[in-house]
């Protein structure tokens, strides 16, 4: 797994920082007297440490005020019909789709 090689391939008290979310219920050993004999510390980042109830409305309220520009990001807008579009997403061949009303 990348992030056991991550953690032998760190430097002493050096930080490791898990991004994204893996699959549920994958597993992974670290023999302990390594990470206590290493120090630093292992941390993993969720939506990037933001606490979403508070970040979420705040990156909202920077869209609307035009000071986040999202619209970049969306390189394909579907109908929520159109199945095939979770195919796309699926495959990774659109960066990112809104389903429209």
């Amino acid at each position: 797994m990348t992030y056991k090689q991550a953690f032998e391939a760190r430097d002493l008290a050096g930080r490791l920082v898990l991004v994204g979310v893996p699959d549920p219920g994958t597993t992974i050993t670290l023999p302990l007297d390594e990470v206590f004999g290493r120090g630093g510390s292992l941390k993993s980042a969720w939506y990037g440490d933001a606490l979403p109830s508070r970040g979420f409305p705040m990156l909202v309220d920077q869209y609307w005020l035009g000071r986040l520009d999202l619209d970049d990001f969306v390189t394909e807008r579907i109908g929520l019909g159109d199945v095939a579009a979770f195919d796309t997403m699926k495959d990774g061949s659109v960066l990112r789709s809104v389903a429209e009303l």
